[in-house]
């Protein structure tokens, strides 16, 4: 047997079906699939989605999510390859592109159906946003209209959660605002990390074209944004303890981008780049919070 043949014997596919249903499963990018999921759920309870409301939300925003991140591993696989992203089953050679293909082309056709069970309105709305995600992965992640996917998206969630309540009603303006904001800022946070690694391999979107200071500053500007809108837009609760959480979060978030913005002088550190994550995580329990103001 020669080196070439064992390299790509070890490299290639192979093992049990769980391990292979493990590995499918690593390329979908299950931690923010997961989030998404669960925060979608979880806003459609508090907006006053039935039980059998809340799991459809669940099982459409799931699939559309799977979709997403097998479409990301398998388009970026020669880019991860190049990269050394030791946490991409594709790019590692371990699990066949051909069913990571396979696995986003059946996630984002059951987007449909599983869409269709909140309404048809509701799920032209989903659709859009699954859409906006997968053009992200196809090219637009390269240009300076990078943040736009996310920005349509995120803001298409909160439409597509009320749509799915009777008689199909639009959410008040603040709802569809504050999620554009958050996706924006989610992008900008999201890519800075990987800034140096993306540039190495040819991609240029708008955070790599504004550097890494503007990325932060944007970031946290504009989830600070969101922050406001979620808290200022709807009315604040007759309860005091729902209003003192909407308060206290608004405060929360401010410290946090103070906070980040001062450990983050150091060179090298982390800390804006964490901060804007916890800034993330505070609009979206205000998000929740706000969801009976949705309907």
């Amino acid at each position: 047997m020669s080196g070439s043949q064992a390299t790509g014997r070890a490299a290639g596919p192979g093992g049990s079906v769980l391990a292979q249903a493990r590995l499918l499963l690593a390329s979908s990018h299950p931690e923010p699939a997961a989030a998404v999921t669960a925060v979608s759920a979880a806003l459609a309870a508090s907006a006053g989605r039935s039980a059998w409301g809340v799991v459809a939300v669940a099982l459409a925003v799931a699939s559309g999510q799977l979709s997403v991140g097998w479409c990301n591993d398998y388009v970026d696989r020669e880019r991860d390859a190049v990269s050394g992203r030791t946490d991409k089953p594709v790019a590692r050679g371990v699990i066949a592109p051909g069913a990571v293909r396979w696995a986003a082309g059946i996630a984002v056709v059951a987007v449909v159906p599983l869409s269709l069970l909140s309404g048809w309105q509701a799920m032209l709305a989903h659709v859009a946003a699954v859409a906006l995600a997968w053009a992200y992965d196809l090219g637009l992640k390269s240009t300076a209209y990078s943040v736009v996917p996310y920005t349509i998206a995120f803001g298409l969630l909160p439409v597509f959660v009320v749509l799915g309540l009777p008689g199909a009603p639009l959410p008040p303006w603040w709802a569809p605002l504050a999620g554009a904001l958050l996706g924006a800022g989610a992008h900008f946070a999201n890519t800075l990390p990987d800034l140096a690694a993306d540039l190495a391999t040819g991609v240029r979107g708008l955070p790599h074209r504004v550097g890494e200071r503007a990325s932060r500053i944007l970031s946290a500007t504009l989830l600070l944004a969101a922050s406001a809108v979620l808290a200022f837009g709807p009315r604040l609760p007759r309860s005091g303890a729902s209003a003192a959480v909407i308060v206290i979060a608004l405060v929360a978030a401010v410290a946090l981008v103070a906070i980040g913005s001062l450990v983050g002088r150091r060179p090298g550190s982390r800390a804006p780049f964490r901060a804007t994550m916890f800034v993330a995580l505070v609009d979206v329990v205000l998000l929740v919070a706000r969801g009976r103001a949705l309907a």
